[in-house]
């Protein structure tokens, strides 16, 4: 029963005497009536349960809560030197129960003791314990008033479970750990900037639905490592590397279902990205060919297509089940095109063919119509697409099935993925042969005039700074990556023929005029293959102020393109920051303008 305080001879409520407000009053320092077991503030912001008074006649929560974590930690150092110290409890097991068994399953278990591989990197613990501060910092990332956040994640977290408790809950259908509805949140408005375009209510949906309808555990893996890795340096960065443990050994156990195929190449990419962007390109490049394998084996790349007859079709057992409704077949699509554009703009920087094919082959041709909008494949606006090659459509200008699917920002972005690996792999083929046949100037021209074509039907940059953010980050990248296109065209002969010396640090000076729409908060969520396009920028550059070092001094010259430099380490160095790939090139930028 509430207790209650005698009425004073004031019209008030008596102050209260110092050190009986609870202790979450006193920590917001506001007025407290003493109420328990709770108090009125606390009800009103539904805060009830964790209303709790420090009488000085027992232990609060906190301070059970923080006894049991440092118990916890002793016993931690205890298991890491076992020689000097004797056993003193017995630590809670995580592996004791597979988080992802099912009877239902064959039995598998993604995470037992012997399939765990961490990187060199990894805490010597399945996975650290967080300290007191590190729970009560858990939320700090997000604000609960924040559009992007399902508010249901956090009514279901309870800050007085153990956090080494939370993996260990078995993937059977029932709700999701705690922490992955989180993650899952802290990931959500991040979704484009690793390239995953996915309908979000269905997603969150999902943790809640039986177990065979829920999406695989590799993507909400992949999907939760990349929250934690995008946390960083915040305390659920902590668990990093139990989440690439996960996704990586679940991986094996999802490539046995075709109708959790979506799923698998989704996580694939999302693999790749995370490697590539910490600079472990040889896993980064491994995940992005699987991606594209498994790809074309589902034959993502000629969604449409399916009515027109094949003659070798007695084989269907790497067929997907139809699409349930629009959404679902959307959703391929744009699975697709992720798998496209992280092909095509990646396998530049790795120095290596792309992986998706193209040609004129029945089984390679790529016919799946232009990604759109998750919204517009919800509201039924669904180019289903005519089995027509799309990406050679593109080159000859021929018109789309729809033609609003072809200008959707996805669609763009996928159409300067095109742009960027083709001019590499066209300005690469060059040889003394080729440009004595002719064929090759031809070819040149033809594909410089489609970059030039294509740069003119983009937004213009003045108005790029009004878009709906989302919009806003593609456009950033899709006016850096046609720019970059003309640079990768052209870059191989800048050395020797003016006009492409010319027209590549045109197109450098138009990357840093577009890093000038980027603000501080937006380097949180851009898309990393931006700082591919700054590094070509910042190439050409480091070769135009070498070549004024060493000819006639020009001084006015060479102040502006060390300034241009400079507006390129800047951005590079803030990006950098997140992602370590860019180190290395900030690194050779700052060696140039030191004089080294």
């Amino acid at each position: 029963m509430a207790e209650e305080r005698k009425p004073t001879s004031s019209t008030g409520p008596a102050p209260l005497q110092r050190g009986k407000a609870c202790l979450r009053c006193r920590k917001r320092k506001m007025r407290c009536d003493g109420t328990k077991p709770a108090c009125a503030q606390c009800v009103r912001a539904k805060k009830a349960d964790a209303c709790e008074y420090d009488d000085g006649k027992g232990k609060t929560r906190t301070q059970l809560m923080r006894e049991h974590i440092a118990r916890l930690e002793m016993r931690v150092k205890e298991l890491e030197n076992p020689e000097q110290s004797a056993p003193s409890m017995t630590l809670f097991d995580p592996h004791a129960i597979s988080p992802y068994y099912s009877e239902s399953s064959s039995g598998s278990s993604y995470d037992s003791p012997g399939k765990l591989s961490y990187s060199a990197s990894a805490s010597p613990t399945p996975f650290p314990l967080p300290d007191e501060q590190a729970r009560r910092n858990m939320l700090s990332p997000l604000s609960l008033d924040s559009p992007e956040v399902d508010p249901r994640a956090w009514e279901h977290f309870n800050f007085g479970t153990d956090l080494a408790a939370v993996p260990a809950v078995p993937y059977n259908g029932m709700d999701a750990p705690p922490l992955d509805h989180i993650l899952l949140e802290i990931f959500i408005p991040h979704r484009h900037q690793c390239g995953l375009d996915i309908h979000v209510g269905r997603l969150r949906d999902s943790l809640a639905l039986p177990a065979s309808e829920q999406r695989h555990p590799v993507l909400m893996n992949a999907i939760c490592l990349w929250a934690c890795y995008l946390s960083r340096p915040g305390s659920l960065s902590q668990y990093e590397q139990l989440y690439l443990s996960r996704s990586t050994t679940a991986l094996a156990d999802a490539l046995q279902y075709t109708d959790k195929a979506i799923d698998v190449i989704q996580a694939c990419c999302l693999l790749s990205v995370y490697y590539i962007s910490n600079g472990r390109l040889f896993e980064g490049s491994y995940y992005s060919a699987a991606a594209s394998a498994l790809a074309i084996q589902c034959r993502l790349h000629q969604i449409g297509s399916e009515n027109v007859p094949v003659l070798d079709s007695w084989d269907a057992s790497f067929d997907l089940p139809p699409p349930k409704d629009s959404i679902e077949r959307g959703e391929r699509i744009s699975t697709f095109w992720q798998v496209y554009n992280l092909d095509r703009c990646w396998s530049v920087m790795l120095r290596r063919p792309a992986t998706l094919p193209d040609s004129d082959h029945p089984w390679a041709s790529i016919t799946t119509p232009w990604p759109q909008r998750i919204e517009d494949y919800e509201n039924g606006d669904l180019d289903i697409g005519g089995g027509s090659p799309t990406i050679r459509a593109f080159f000859v200008q021929q018109p789309q099935s729809n033609s609003l699917s072809g200008f959707s920002t996805l669609a763009l972005r996928a159409k300067v993925s095109t742009l960027y690996e083709g001019a590499n792999r066209l300005s690469s083929s060059w040889s003394p042969r080729s440009l004595a046949s002719g064929a090759f100037s031809e070819n040149f021209s033809a594909f410089e005039h489609s970059i030039i074509r294509f740069t003119t039907t983009l937004v213009p940059l003045h108005q790029v700074g009004g878009a709906m953010p989302d919009d806003k980050y593609a456009l950033i990248v899709i006016h850096s990556l046609a720019h970059a296109s003309m640079i990768r065209l052209h870059a191989p002969f800048m050395r020797d023929d003016t006009a492409s010396r010319d027209k590549c640090l045109r197109a450098a000076r138009s990357l840093i005029h577009v890093t000038k729409l980027i603000t501080d908060a937006d380097f949180e969520l851009l898309d990393p293959v931006i700082g591919c396009c700054w590094a070509s920028a910042a190439k050409v550059l480091e070769h135009e102020l070498s070549r004024l070092q060493s000819s006639w001094p020009d001084p006015l010259n060479t102040m502006e393109v060390r300034g241009d430099l400079e507006a390129l380490l800047y951005v590079m160095t803030k990006l950098g920051a997140k992602f370590p790939l860019l180190a290395y090139h900030s690194a050779k930028v700052q060696s140039c303008l030191d004089g080294e």
